[in-house]
């Protein structure tokens, strides 16, 4: 598994999570649609931990150098 994400996609992804995670996140009145948002949040700031996204190795995007 070698990274894929570079330095700007991965502060962009921890600030998305740390938004979504925290008291600011946006509440919907659909319980399905918040724990939408919460996995994606979760799934957000381990991507940006690891440096890793699935979705780009399917789609062949590697910005790892920007």
């Amino acid at each position: 598994m070698k990274s894929n994400l570079g330095r700007v996609d991965r502060i962009l992804r921890f600030a998305l999570a740390f938004w979504w995670l925290g008291p600011w996140k946006p509440e919907y009145h659909s319980l399905g649609l918040n724990l939408i948002i919460l996995v994606l949040a979760i799934i957000a700031l381990i991507e940006s931990f690891i440096g890793w996204c699935g979705l780009h190795t399917i789609l062949g995007i590697n910005n790892r150098e920007q």
